[in-house]
């Protein structure tokens, strides 16, 4: 199962809508992922909310993908707490990850990209080592959240067909 995580709590945010186009472009390949949007999700307590998204999305992904802004050098706190919050041997150890900075700024959260597969690596996560910074996001999309600039839709999908075949899932595809 494969789960994209959009690494923000803020609304309207150009991360879910790279999110999203993860999803549609997997599902043009054949394979289905879900959306974890931390919008709506509080990490900062194990309630029940919480409890259900651990057992209903989180434990059964194998693959995760994390489409993360950059927050002052890094990742935003709210991503952070995700991790901090779950039980982390029943969530993420032994599972696979894919990362994809972004930023409206020149690096593409290059260094964000590290902190984040520094955790995941300490999680016991193996991150794919094509981790895509998209720089200047907000000259990459129109108003409606579509890419318009080729050369990146091209390196997404470049990098989503190396995680497939990576983790082994083209055999799992749904038709």
């Amino acid at each position: 199962m494969y789960t994209i995580i959009s690494g923000t709590n803020r609304t309207g945010s150009n991360t879910l809508k790279v999110a999203r186009l993860y999803q549609q472009i997997l599902h043009s390949k054949g394979i289905e992922a879900g959306i974890l949007s931390l919008e709506d999700l509080n990490t900062y307590t194990r309630d029940a909310h919480f409890e259900a998204i651990e057992n209903t999305v989180l434990i059964p992904t194998h693959q995760y993908i994390f489409i993360s802004p950059e927050y002052n050098g890094s990742i935003p706190g709210v991503l952070k707490m995700l991790f901090d919050t779950c039980k982390t041997h029943r969530i993420w150890w032994n599972k696979k990850a894919l990362i994809t900075g972004i930023s409206s700024g020149r690096a593409g959260n290059l260094r964000g990209n590290d902190h984040l597969a520094a955790i995941l690596n300490f999680l016991k996560i193996t991150v794919h080592p094509n981790q895509l910074p998209i720089s200047v996001i907000d000259s990459l999309m129109d108003a409606h959240g579509n890419f318009t600039d080729q050369n990146t839709l091209k390196a997404i999908h470049h990098q989503l067909d190396e995680f497939v075949e990576w983790t082994g899932t083209e055999k799992n595809k749904v038709d």
